[in-house]
């Protein structure tokens, strides 16, 4: 019997590719702009522009997660039906929605214990936990249970490879990644940290370089000395409002060689986005360990 599969608008999947997908839904989150609250739940580039160019006016913007109530309303209508649910979620070393979704599956079993809904903490973020629940999906395409995709989600979550550059470090000042002293002077020696997420799914610094091109090149560099295997990927490539600079990415990729099955381009919500900033490029694809 097939089983609904759950996430939230932090995975930035897009409109399209939610809807050509049967028992999938994506929880809201919200972001606060301009004293009113904003939904998210999936969009195309055009859908999040107007976010981008009021971040770029000089706006702010905070962000809320799912909490425990709407998760339980959602595993109680599905469950109700009769219907069992793999949810994955937000990283919990980014946002406390795994706790909220925990709680909400806790809470329903002592209701109806026979309720059957799996939680899982992807351990990733924006179209990092976008491919670990599109891998999630070709499994249960392919007739795996819910049990069986559960477990093998669990076993190679760490295997989804995240790095990303931001165009300006003020956004990670605000969300307290970067020190005030290092935007300042990154900003003025046009400095772009080149991240990634690690084990603990936790976004952290790992290199340096100076000039946009040479972070959007050391990305595909990352890429390619880490993806495995080297042939017959998809690998996931998000943007903030800043397509042409994904696709270069990728046209470096080819040139050294390195040619993915497919590329799927996604635009960054504003549940990433406001914390990353426009400009964001982020790579995700599967290699041996993070």
């Amino acid at each position: 019997m097939s089983f609904w599969i759950v996430t939230d608008a932090a995975s930035d999947l897009t409109k399209s590719y939610v809807e050509s997908h049967e028992k999938f839904h994506v929880m809201p989150m919200s972001y606060h702009m301009d004293g009113q609250d904003h939904p998210v739940i999936c969009g195309e580039k055009e859908t999040w522009h107007p976010f981008y160019e009021s971040l770029r006016g000089g706006k702010m913007a905070t962000t809320s997660q799912v909490n425990t109530a709407e998760y339980l309303k959602v595993f109680k209508e599905l469950t109700q039906q009769g219907e069992s649910v793999l949810c994955i979620v937000f990283s919990s070393g980014l946002s406390g929605t795994y706790q909220a979704a925990c709680l909400a599956q806790s809470m329903l079993q002592e209701e109806n214990p026979n309720a059957k809904v799996t939680v899982v903490d992807s351990l990733c973020a924006s179209a990092g936990q976008g491919l670990l629940v599109h891998l999630a999906l070709e499994m249960r395409a392919q007739g795996a249970s819910l049990a069986e995709t559960a477990q093998w989600v669990m076993e190679h979550r760490q295997n989804i490879i995240h790095w990303f550059t931001v165009d300006d470090l003020d956004f990670l000042r605000r969300g307290g990644r970067v020190s005030a002293t290092a935007a300042y002077f990154g900003g003025m020696l046009k400095i772009k940290p080149v991240m990634h997420v690690n084990f603990e799914g936790k976004l952290i610094p790992r290199e340096k370089v100076q000039g946009r091109k040479r972070a959007l090149k050391t990305l595909a560099q990352k890429t390619f000395e880490f993806a495995a295997p080297r042939e017959g990927q998809t690998i996931f490539l998000s943007h903030g409002d800043c397509e042409e600079d994904a696709r270069y990415v990728v046209s470096c990729l080819q040139e050294m060689g390195f040619n993915p099955k497919d590329v799927i381009y996604m635009p960054i919500s504003p549940i990433v986005g406001a914390h990353s900033g426009p400009g964001t490029v982020a790579i995700f694809f599967l290699a041996e360990s993070r």
